[in-house]
């Protein structure tokens, strides 16, 4: 039966700044899902290799997009291959009055295990139809799906998703208390990732899908925004704030 958390593990125990770190499922699945890619670490022939790749999460397994001539494809046929995967999402610049407190407020997600080569048809299409789901629900619908020889040459990873921790930091500037009269401008600059107005291809005939509806909408919201000076950070008083959200 999967438990609400992770268990905790040499590798998912941090060393320092603790408080920041969270073993729910739910919190590391929805950091998951929100990302658009992840970064896979991994060792082939004594060389570490870190590799951008596209992503999506059923139930408690992680699936990684890539091609069948690529080096972890490869390497993890047969045993499968011992991997990381990261998930990073940076929500703010936060400028202290010192060099020493400049930080970011981020969110991420470790995920150690073992990488097998998905080789069941069902599960591959199953894997690559949320992969095409992840740009906008329904999608694998309204579009194409792959001939034979266009899926024999995509591979598809898994990983099970048994060890993995989230750490995140929120909240504001964690300057000293004798810098806070130094007369230097303080603060946090929000960031966030926005999509902006779809733009048709050549010889498009059909209206812009529903799915795809709401995306124009949050590009034409980003541009009426405030923008990141004029917006509240958050306030010194939230700085220790255990930096998990739900």
């Amino acid at each position: 039966m999967t438990t609400e958390t992770f268990p905790t593990t040499p590798r998912t125990t941090p060393h320092r700044k603790r408080d920041r770190v969270s073993y729910r499922r739910a919190t590391a699945a929805a950091i998951i899902d929100e990302a658009l890619y992840c970064h896979l670490g991994f060792v082939v022939d004594g060389e570490p290799r870190v590799l951008p790749t596209l992503h999506a999460r059923i139930d408690d397994t992680l699936y990684l997009h890539g091609s069948t001539g690529s080096g972890p494809m490869l390497a993890a046929r047969g045993a499968g291959l011992r991997v990381c995967v990261t998930v990073t999402h940076l929500d703010g610049l936060v400028l202290a009055r010192s060099w020493t407190h400049h930080s970011v407020n981020y969110r991420s997600v470790v995920v150690h295990g073992v990488a097998h080569l998905v080789t069941s048809e069902d599960e591959k299409w199953r894997a690559l139809a949320a992969l095409v789901d992840k740009v906008g629900a329904g999608r694998s619908a309204d579009s194409r799906p792959p001939t034979p020889k266009e899926l024999a040459e995509v591979a598809v990873l898994a990983v099970t998703l048994r060890e993995a921790s989230v750490k995140a930091r929120l909240g504001g500037v964690a300057d000293d208390e004798e810098d806070r009269a130094l007369p230097h401008w303080a603060g946090v600059i929000p960031l966030r990732l926005t999509p902006g107005r779809p733009i048709p291809d050549a010889g498009v005939r059909v209206p812009l899908p529903t799915y795809l509806s709401a995306l124009d909408s949050r590009s034409a919201a980003s541009q009426d925004a405030p923008s990141a000076s004029d917006r509240d950070a958050p306030s010194a008083s939230d700085r220790d704030v255990p930096s998990v959200r739900p």
